[in-house]
């Protein structure tokens, strides 16, 4: 089940809020969640979210694969200063439970980086007013060179951050993300329609940072 890497940020624990929606991507440190920038740093004029934690798996209350404490969150210079919604794109690193790495015991989809615009992608999220995710499947397009549009009903408050698998492999469960839902409208102003940053190098320099940072 593909949404085995997804899951709800939530404030706190799991009775607190749950805001956003973030996946687990590969990494080296075997640690790290892609999610949108807006859901873990207010932009402009603004600071990082405290006290947050990630809840893969989550339905109804139950936390099957348990409640994960943040290590680190991490968005781009160009958010910061200006909440660019070209680069709507955040990572958190989460320390271990129980002695194991989020990737240890979800596994983790790849990231997709400067492959184009036009994917048939499987996009899960949890909304804010919904005890259990949703999915949808649907081939994304250009919305502009910086943006990404995915039309599908039902991804209301909440589902910010949720990953665009494409290649998903159900034998493997493994697949490509190429984006998150945030970038322009900070997501989408209505339900049916969401837009996604366009990961390019700015993205993966990100990444990349969000890695060493993790080994330092």
């Amino acid at each position: 089940m593909l949404a085995l890497r997804v899951g709800a940020l939530f404030v706190h624990e799991a009775g607190g809020d749950h805001f956003c929606t973030a996946s687990v991507v590969a990494s080296p440190g075997r640690d790290l969640l892609i999610t949108a920038a807006h859901c873990i740093h207010s932009g402009k004029g603004g600071n990082y979210r405290q006290d947050i934690v990630f809840i893969p798996g989550y339905r109804d209350g139950q936390t099957p694969f348990g409640i994960w404490t943040v290590k680190g969150l991490l968005v781009a210079p160009q958010w910061i200063s200006g909440s660019d919604p070209g680069l709507d794109v955040g990572f958190v690193t989460l320390e271990p439970h129980d002695g194991q790495n989020i990737q240890d015991v979800l596994g983790a989809n790849q990231l997709g980086i400067d492959s184009g615009y036009r994917y048939l992608v499987r996009v899960t999220g949890y909304p804010a007013s919904a005890g259990a995710p949703i999915t949808c499947v649907n081939w994304t397009s250009r919305q502009s060179a910086s943006q990404l549009r995915f039309d599908c009903g039902g991804f209301t408050g909440g589902t910010s951050g949720s990953p665009w698998v494409t290649h998903f492999n159900p034998r493997t469960r493994n697949g490509t993300i190429v984006g998150v839902i945030g970038g322009y409208q900070q997501g989408g102003d209505t339900a049916a329609i969401s837009y996604s940053s366009y990961l390019g190098a700015a993205v993966q320099r990100l990444y990349q940072q969000a890695v060493t940072d993790r080994a330092q």
